[in-house]
């Protein structure tokens, strides 16, 4: 299952980066869907750090 969700999250980030880096060599704006998958990888990042950070917390304490 880990495999499984490693993998979409790595396809979805190639995509929005290379999608993005295109876009600004074009000097054009980003489509909205890409700035929405851009958002939803930040805030999976932030969440992902934040559990993994509490719970080596928790298995320090």
């Amino acid at each position: 299952m880990i495999e499984a969700a490693a993998l979409t999250y790595g396809m979805l980030a190639s995509f929005v980066l290379s999608s993005a880096s295109r876009n600004r060599k074009a000097q054009r704006p980003n489509p909205k869907i890409v700035e929405i998958f851009g958002y939803l990888l930040v805030g999976t990042s932030v969440g992902g750090a934040m559990a993994l950070g509490g719970y080596a917390l928790m298995q320090v304490a």
